[in-house]
C-alpha cells in the first residue's frame, strides 16, 4: 500500500507540514469571514453591485487557496509518486488540472 495511503479505509491522505496546513487554513478562513460578510450584506439589503464585488472577492481567495494547494500537491505528493516509478501520477494531475481549467 502506498505510504500516503490510509490503512483503514485505502483513501489516499497528505500529511502537510505546520507551515502548510497554516498557510491552506489562513487562506480558508478569510474566506470564510468574506463569505459571511456577504451574508450580512444580503441581510442588510445592501446594493447588488457591492455584494457581486464581495463574491468576486470570494472567488479570488478560493483560487487563491486552489494555486498553493496544487503547488504544495505539485511539489510533494506528484514529485514523490514519480521518484516511486508511479507514472499514473501524471495522469492523476492532467486530470486533475482538466477539471480545474473547466
Amino acid at each position: 500500500m502506498a505510504e500516503n495511503t490510509c490503512p483503514h479505509c485505502g483513501d489516499r491522505k497528505k500529511k502537510r507540514t505546520e507551515e502548510e496546513q497554516k498557510a491552506l487554513l489562513t487562506r480558508l478562513k478569510k474566506a470564510e469571514g468574506q463569505i459571511r460578510g456577504i451574508q450580512k450584506m444580503v441581510e442588510e439589503d445592501a446594493y447588488c453591485p457591492d455584494i457581486l464585488v464581495q463574491v468576486q472577492a470570494v472567488t479570488q481567495a478560493l483560487n487563491s487557496f486552489n494555486k498553493e494547494l496544487l503547488a504544495c500537491h505539485m511539489r510533494s505528493c506528484v514529485v514523490e509518486d514519480i521518484k516511486a516509478d508511479r507514472p499514473e501520477a501524471v495522469d492523476e494531475l492532467v486530470k486533475l488540472l482538466q477539471k480545474l481549467m473547466k
